[in-house]
Parts: structure tokens; sequence; C-alpha cells
């Protein structure tokens, strides 16, 4: 299976710069994949998709200000920096650069974090992001990450993160076309509880409170599960073969209350309906770690869905449109099932003017 399998082309125009206002206003392709038909709908219509019992299934993880800007301080010139950064022979106290959180590490005062440039730190180089809150970079890793200990634990280090960040909008959202009291609030489900995540879980922005209630008053249940999730979600396949594509960890949780509801609901013949990608591969990760079989879990998962993929949890998947060659695009073209059909409903959304990509529209698979 070659990676150009999952290409296609997207008109520039289409990826979407706000969210739509109100949130469920945004466009809904619904498609059956056994039948091979697509309906074209709103996204407040999805109460019309969704019946009595269903179990709809969403990832409650909430994004922090992983971005931040700070200041590598030098002392003297045997710190390594750059000569453009050494302006008329004199050499500057500091200069400037962007950390990227990506996540803990197993002692919670280090992170693993991407810098903006990164061949301006050197081991040993500290960081300074306010008068408070620096870190000093401990390590330079062979995929492009940088290991770097802080004087708080992680929990700490959030909450300053969230104090003096920004919130890390994807690269093709021009975040200056929105206030940046808009971006924190907007770029965040209405549900997020745990703090955790560099990349908000999208598929979930549809849904508003006034929403939430209609589908409960239909007799919807509703489960969770946290995965955090990080860069790695968005990283292209660099790979010809998909075979060969290195699939990133992610942190996920799954309590018991939470199994319990989805196992009844399987048991019982109901539908578990996701909302995202996430959510699929933490269910399916935990299952398929499990010989099918689903259980309260704690821990890492990196598991890569691909056509071919037996999902033993996921009835139906809310999700919104993806980037060509994603790892994303192939598990949607798994669920789907055909990956000519996919591509034909990419081809219908693009013909019908659908918006893409994080604050875009979204498509109901089931």
């Amino acid at each position: 299976m070659l990676t150009s399998d999952f290409d296609y082309n997207l008109p520039s125009e289409l990826i979407a710069q706000t969210p739509a206002e109100p949130r469920d206003s945004s466009k809904l392709m619904v498609v059956d994949k056994q039948a091979h038909e697509i309906k074209h709908k709103h996204f407040f219509d999805i109460v019309h998709f969704l019946q009595e019992g269903d179990l709809l299934v969403w990832n409650n993880s909430k994004v922090f200000k992983a971005r931040l800007r700070g200041t590598v301080l030098l002392d003297d010139p045997s710190d390594g920096v750059d000569e453009q950064f050494i302006p008329t022979g004199k050499i500057l106290n500091s200069s400037p650069v962007e950390i990227f959180l990506v996540r803990p590490m197993e002692n919670p005062f280090v992170w693993k974090v991407l810098a903006k440039p990164g061949r301006r730190l050197r081991l040993g180089m500290k960081v300074r992001f306010a008068d408070d809150f620096e870190g000093e970079v401990m390590l330079k890793e062979k995929d492009g990450t940088i290991l770097v200990q802080f004087a708080e634990d992680d929990l700490a280090v959030r909450a300053k993160a969230n104090l003096y960040g920004e919130v890390p909008t994807p690269p093709y959202v021009d975040a200056g076309k929105m206030a940046k009291s808009d971006v924190s609030d907007r770029y965040q489900t209405v549900y997020a509880k745990h703090e955790g995540s560099v990349a908000a879980p999208t598929a979930g922005f549809h849904f508003t409170p006034e929403l939430i209630k209609a589908l409960e008053k239909k007799g919807v249940q509703f489960a969770e599960v946290t995965l955090h999730v990080g860069l790695g979600t968005f990283l292209p396949v660099k790979t010809d073969n998909v075979a060969e594509h290195q699939m990133h960890s992610e942190h996920v949780e799954l309590t018991s209350k939470n199994a319990d509801l989805i196992n009844q609901a399987k048991v019982e013949g109901r539908r578990v309906i996701a909302v995202g990608t996430t959510t699929v591969r933490t269910l399916e990760g935990i299952a398929h770690s499990n010989s099918g079989k689903l259980e309260p879990y704690t821990g890492d998962i990196n598991i890569f869905i691909t056509p071919g993929f037996k999902f033993n949890v996921v009835d139906a998947l809310i999700t919104n449109f993806h980037l060509p060659k994603s790892t994303l695009l192939m598990l949607v073209s798994a669920f789907i099932g055909d990956r000519e059909f996919t591509l034909e409903c990419y081809k219908k959304a693009i013909e019908e003017k659908y918006r893409f990509y994080s604050f875009g529209d979204a498509m109901l698979i089931k």
C-alpha cells in the first residue's frame, strides 16, 4: 500500500481559517459506507441520524497553551551561538526562540519539546520564558525533538504555560484572523475536561450545549475517553510504503465506568459512535492489545489503523476532513472499507465547497 494512494488535490481556499458560528451550523456529510450513499446536511441535523440507545463516545482532553516564546540565555561566545546572532562584534545576552511543549516524560520535570529554530540550542543552555519560568536543554534527539528540564513538575509547567504561552493552532490556520481570546475559546471542545493536549480533538468542535441536550432528550447516551493529542497526529507520512511509517505514541485513559458503558452497549447491540479519530485510536488501540476486548486502561498507545484493519468497538464515526496522505485519512479509509469511495467522498466535498481541516466541516460515517 502506497502513501500516494491517499493523495488528493485541495484548493487552498477550502482550508477553514475560522470556525463556524454557531458551532453546529457547519456542514455535515452523511456517508452510508454499505450503500455507498452520500447526503449533504448541517451538523445540527445529526439529531435525526442518531437514535435512542446510541452511545456517543468523545475525547475529553483539553488543549493547553503549549507554544512558548522565550529567550536563550547566553553568557559568552563559548555557548555556540551562530555568528548571525552576534552583530557588530558584540555578544548578545539572549536570543529569541519558540518552544513547543509536546509531552512530559516519566520524570515529571522533563518535557519533550520542539524548538524553532532548534539549531540555537546547545546542551546546558537555559531558555527563559518569564522571570519565574525557565528550562534547561538536556538532550537533542535524532528525530529533532529536545528534552528540556524545568524546576517545576508537569502540572506546574502546564499552569505557567497557560499563563505565559499561546494556544498552538495548526500551521495551516492563520491565527491572526481571530482574536487571542477567540482562539483560546474556539480551539477547544465544549466538553473538554482533562488538560494535556497540544492539538484539539477537532471533530468535537461542532457540538454545542444545546445540541448535546437535544441528543440526551432523544435518548442518546454518552461516554468519554481521554487521549492527549500530540504533534505526531499531524506529522506527514514520509515513507513511500505505508507499512514503513513509524506511528507515534499518545497517552490515553479509559476508566472502569466508561469501559462498562461501552461494553454494555456492545452486548446489547447498540451502536458505539466515536467522535473523532482520537477516540477511535483509543478504543481500538486498547481492544487491539487485549484480544479485541475493552478494559480500563491508562498508558500509551501507538496503533496505526490502515485499510484492512478489523474494528472491534466502533460502529460509526464522526470526523472532520483530513490532510492528503495523512494517517488520519488512512484511518477514515479503513473505517469506510473502500479507499476509492473514500476519495470519492472527498471529491464530492470539494465540489460542494465543504470547509476542510481543524475548523472545517464534518462527516458522519455509518
